[in-house]
């Protein structure tokens, strides 16, 4: 059996029990989550949600893309959010690699370089400063009254809060 054909079976065992509002693609708590893709990071659980509250978006690191900025501009022009919460957590796979090593070995394995960043970070702090400081930068994004910024803990379920840039500034 497939790892696909598993979690098919695991669906169906579950039928349809998942608690919350299907009604509308509007999330009735009107935030936006955005974190890392690592399996260890069960966002529905760390923050108690049922379906239909939140919209979650995942990516490497959970750092904010272009393609973070598109998907939060329709969540905020066109489907109502006006918050955003970042995630990022301890022990990412980002923290392990370098932007340049990478595209290397890309690079050697296919023959092309890829034009997009890796977005690879040392310090996890830092990264979820740049993220809310380029969410609050966007013209896209027109609500950047509320965007807050985490570090999960994978080994103990602790969020700490990362303060911005801008806020320790002043």
């Amino acid at each position: 059996m497939t790892a696909i054909d598993e979690l098919l079976k695991r669906n169906y065992e579950l039928g349809n029990v998942v608690p919350g509002d299907r009604s509308s693609a509007k999330p009735s708590l009107q935030v936006a989550i955005l974190t890392c893709m690592d399996s260890r990071i069960r966002v529905f659980e760390i923050f108690g949600l049922k379906q239909g509250e939140a919209h979650v978006l995942r990516n490497a690191g959970g750092v904010v893309t272009d393609d973070a900025i598109r998907s939060l501009a329709l969540s905020q022009r066109k489907l109502g959010t006006r918050e955003v919460l970042l995630v990022h957590h301890t022990n990412c796979g980002l923290e392990m690699v370098t932007e340049d090593d990478f595209k290397d070995e890309l690079e050697a394995d296919t023959g092309l370089r890829p034009t997009w960043a890796v977005e690879a970070f040392k310090v996890v702090e830092q990264s979820v400063r740049g993220s809310m400081a380029r969410l609050r930068h966007s013209p896209f994004i027109p609500h950047t009254d509320k965007i807050r910024g985490f570090v999960y803990d994978v080994h103990t379920g602790e969020l700490r809060e990362v303060d911005s840039a801008e806020s320790q500034a002043a």
